[in-house]
């Protein structure tokens, strides 16, 4: 679920919404100001009695106001930097609440960045949609830059396809590569040091 937590302070937050509904099909995406419980009403049912909530998001954006007004007690909030408009870390570790609706609470600080780590079958799974239309381009090294029988282009055009959406699949799988090689790097790594200290052990025991 999306949570859009700060609208006083939009002017059409109902445009925003939408657009986040439009990240992935079926998507649940709520719009609410986060100081105000009765708006929070709507998130009572993803936490009742054998449920569990983490709240996710970067800094400032009011996931300890929104726990707060669930019933997680009085938290440490803070406010947005004037200078570049981004949130301050109030919240530093991770604190567990059970909720007065039976569920349980989890409160995390502030995300700068996401590492992913082997979530191939997670991207393909998020992403079906994108694949199946990939799969249709006329060739397979097609790179969706504007060749000719690419679907990609092709259903981004028609609006069947967000560039939004085929941006981020774009980034993730990126990030994924580099992962894989970053990951590739430091198991030969430990490779090597593990064979150089059998080595060593070695040497020892024969001067032994």
């Amino acid at each position: 679920m999306v949570v859009l937590t700060k609208a006083d302070l939009c002017e059409d937050p109902a445009a925003l919404a939408e657009r986040a509904r439009g990240l992935h099909p079926g998507l649940v995406v709520e719009v609410m100001d986060a100081r105000r419980a009765e708006q929070a009403e709507v998130l009572r049912s993803w936490c009742g009695p054998g449920q569990s909530v983490a709240l996710l998001g970067s800094s400032g954006v009011g996931k300890s106001t929104l726990a707060g007004v669930l019933g997680a007690g009085d938290l440490a909030t803070g406010g947005i930097r004037e200078k570049d408009g981004k949130g301050k870390h109030t919240t530093t570790s991770r604190s567990l609440h059970l909720l007065p609706t039976g569920g349980v609470l989890v409160d995390n600080p502030g995300v700068r960045e996401f590492q992913l780590g082997d979530c191939d079958e997670g991207v393909a799974d998020l992403f079906e949609d994108v694949l199946r239309i990939v799969a249709e381009c006329r060739f397979s090294d097609c790179r969706h830059e504007g060749e000719p029988g690419c679907a990609v282009r092709a259903a981004m055009e028609s609006g069947e396809l967000d560039e939004r959406r085929y941006a981020s699949f774009v980034k993730l799988n990126e990030e994924q590569a580099r992962n894989a090689r970053t990951l590739a790097a430091r198991r030969e790594r430990e490779r090597k040091v593990g064979k150089s200290y059998k080595a060593a052990v070695e040497r020892k025991r024969r001067r032994g």
